[in-house]
């Protein structure tokens, strides 16, 4: 069986790390799709969804709030300040966070201000995305 090792990590520790047959992520141009034996690559991903086809056939669902991407035929290296197994991921601590960056963009003063209120909007709605599809699976 062909497969590729796959590592995703934060900023705080090792989310994942294993063997995997198939990698999804969420490009800046779109969704990239990982098999064993790709074409080096290093690019930006954004806000989204990591869906791991594992060896064995399961799958494993990480949340990244962007970073990069570095993929060689043998390794795919996820790299996020931010990553949340889609286990661990809580609607109602999105949600409430998600209220809250929409109350400081109401009450934003600046464009410093509401720019940052309005990246925060983009990945708390990237992240409660994620953790819909999560509970698909």
């Amino acid at each position: 069986m062909n497969t590729i090792h796959v590592d995703v990590v934060s900023a705080e520790e090792s989310i994942w790390s294993g063997e995997a047959r198939f990698v999804a992520l969420p490009g800046e141009s779109g969704e990239l799709g990982i098999y064993p034996r790709h074409t080096p690559l290093i690019t930006r991903i954004k806000a989204g969804s990591v869906r791991i086809e594992k060896a064995d056939g399961g799958e494993e669902f990480v949340f990244v709030a962007g970073g990069i991407l570095e993929v060689q035929p043998d390794c795919v290296t996820v790299m996020s300040d931010t990553a949340i197994r889609g286990k661990d991921l809580d609607e109602e601590k999105s949600n409430a966070a998600k209220a809250a960056a929409e109350e400081a963009l109401n009450k934003a003063k600046s464009e410093i201000d509401m720019s940052i209120a309005q990246n925060e909007l983009l990945i708390l709605a990237a992240q409660l995305s994620a953790l819909r599809r999560y509970r698909k699976k």
